[in-house]
């Protein structure tokens, strides 16, 4: 037995490479995840905080962090503190470049996705009566600095509904596109139902016909194996609080590098520049660093951002294959679970593998929505409810803290529903 207290601390990368952890993961037919794992996946349990007196299913509202991330922060802002420093935060872009697979120069450090795409939505060169597609399934992060914009500057939306498949849903957006459309700005994996749009597709489908994509990508980093530069998008915000399990308020903005001097800077301060003078006549800017450091400025909380780091070091110590593939495991075995009670469950969550995440989306039939939160809360569980779009529906988010057998006593409650 491995010692919990110092697992991820001591396990050497290579070990997850090697044949007793091969199949971690691994599903079988019925959803079912292999018995000979989850002695690997308590102890991975045994390295979060968090309570045991309930179970959490929200991960796509806030992640709770391992205590390596915790520790990392607390010992970062008692260093700074007895120096008098606030430090800086170039470890946390360099180690979301690695993750990512990109360059540091395409990364800007931002405080939550909300703050990425408003980055996006003002930063693009639009004019009054330019078209911006989005889908009825945004979160209010991306929404809002959209209908924003559109309210001050005088673009158009044009919303589509996502399909059931993931062809389905590009010939959508296909179907949209018209003279006056400029961008492309919809969810990686939307927030409602866990559904993962083909992104790579309408990337490539938006370059064809000259068009901007910036994506929401709340729900990427940590659910899924992601390389934005295979992806091709413009720009693509995320946070680290979700499923990578980093500290709450910190997040990044992509921003390809040909995009740099397209998206306009709107908010510049120290360390985005060239040079300034107000000394000249009349007063100079010079101009932006040729990087994606122009977009974030000002001072930053260094012992925040140190838990960053260490998030991208847990999930590179596991194995970020190993970790999708748990939570999709859980997430396909509750899925599966569900689709067996037809008579009480509506099944909004698409059931084609590619367009499933690890959020499942459902309604129940005969018990409202609420009502059924709040029997859960009662049990011990905590769910997110839906309510955006008129949708009514449960969410539940898996992730690799989470056990097979809290699947399956959720699907027990909603049997008895």
């Amino acid at each position: 037995m491995l010692n919990r207290r110092h697992f991820l601390q001591t396990l050497p990368l290579g070990l997850v490479a090697g044949p007793a952890l091969s199949a971690l993961g691994q599903t079988q037919p019925d959803g079912h995840l292999a018995d000979e794992d989850e002695t690997f996946w308590r102890e991975v349990r045994d390295q979060f905080p968090l309570t045991r007196d309930r179970v959490y299913f929200n991960n796509g509202t806030n992640g709770p962090s391992p205590h390596s991330v915790v520790k990392a922060q607390q010992e970062r802002m008692d260093a700074l503190e007895r120096m008098g420093e606030y430090g800086d935060t170039h470890a946390a872009r360099t180690a979301l470049a690695r993750f990512l697979r990109v360059p540091e120069k395409e990364i800007c450090l931002t405080h939550n996705t909300s703050e990425g795409i408003n980055l996006m939505a003002w930063g693009l060169p639009l004019r009054r009566g330019d078209e911006v597609i989005l889908t009825d399934h945004e979160h209010a992060g991306n929404a809002l600095p959209w209908l924003n914009r559109a309210k001050l500057s005088g673009i158009k939306l044009k919303i589509i509904s996502p399909a059931a498949t993931a062809a389905e849903t590009l010939d959508r957006i296909n179907g949209a596109i018209a003279r006056r459309t400029r961008v492309i700005a919809v969810p990686h994996i939307t927030c409602t139902t866990g559904q993962v749009l083909p992104v790579k597709e309408i990337t490539r489908l938006g370059h064809d016909k000259g068009l901007f994509v910036c994506l929401d990508g709340a729900h990427g980093p940590g659910s899924t194996l992601l390389d934005l530069h295979d992806i091709g998008c413009d720009c693509y915000a995320a946070c680290c609080h979700k499923w990578l399990l980093g500290p709450k308020g910190t997040g990044f903005l992509y921003v390809r590098e040909a995009m740099l001097d397209t998206l306009q800077v709107q908010h510049l301060g120290t360390y985005g520049d060239t040079g300034w003078d107000l000394h000249a006549r009349p007063p100079v800017l010079n101009g932006y660093v040729p990087t994606a450091h122009r977009y974030d400025y000002g001072t930053q909380n260094a012992a925040t951002y140190a838990g960053v780091p260490a998030a991208v070091e847990f999930f590179e110590k596991i194995g970020l294959e190993k970790i999708v593939h748990r939570a999709r495991g859980l997430a396909e075995r509750l899925q599966n679970g569900l689709l067996a009670l037809p008579d009480r469950v509506e099944m909004l969550t698409p059931g084609e593998a590619a367009s499933r995440s690890t959020m499942i989306g459902f309604r129940l039939r005969h018990l409202d929505f609420r009502a059924f939160n709040d029997s859960a809360i009662r049990q011990g569980f905590r769910l997110r409810i839906v309510p955006e779009g008129g949708l009514n529906s449960i969410r539940v988010s898996t992730h690799c803290y989470n056990q097979p057998e809290e699947v399956d006593r959720l699907l027990a409650l909603v049997a008895k529903s």
